[in-house]
């Protein structure tokens, strides 16, 4: 179901790499990102403001680069090299906007990188 979907943002996102290439900032990535979406007829919300709670009091904001089909949380770095902190961000992400299943997706390397990301507070209830 979910893999599916994440086969055909990856394919966006590795043609918008394979025409940009590296070394832009992430807003150019996202903005291609989305016309490329947009061209392969997904639907999403970009910038997407979604609330963090902590015992069910509101505590502050989070705005996900993309939120594909109601499903998939998609976020983008541009950076050298994915670091485990930015897989812990997209974890707590995902957990925190009780969603199954992300992509964290990295532009700014020379090779297009993606983890494929899931909440195991869902899928371990």
């Amino acid at each position: 179901m979910h893999d599916e979907l994440t086969h055909q943002i990856i394919g966006c996102a590795m043609k918008v790499h394979s025409i940009l290439g590296n070394g832009f900032q992430e807003v150019i990535y996202q903005r291609a990102l989305a016309i490329e979406m947009s061209v392969q007829g997904l639907s999403y919300q970009r910038e997407m403001e979604m609330f963090i709670y902590y015992r069910e009091e509101h505590i502050g904001t989070r705005r996900v680069d993309f939120f594909v089909d109601n499903k998939i949380m998609v976020e983008l770095k541009a950076v050298i090299e994915l670091e485990d902190v930015h897989l812990a961000q997209a974890m707590n992400y995902l957990e925190a906007y009780k969603v199954e299943i992300g992509l964290l997706i990295n532009f700014g390397a020379k090779s297009l990188q993606f983890k494929r990301v899931h909440n195991n507070k869902i899928l371990n209830s």
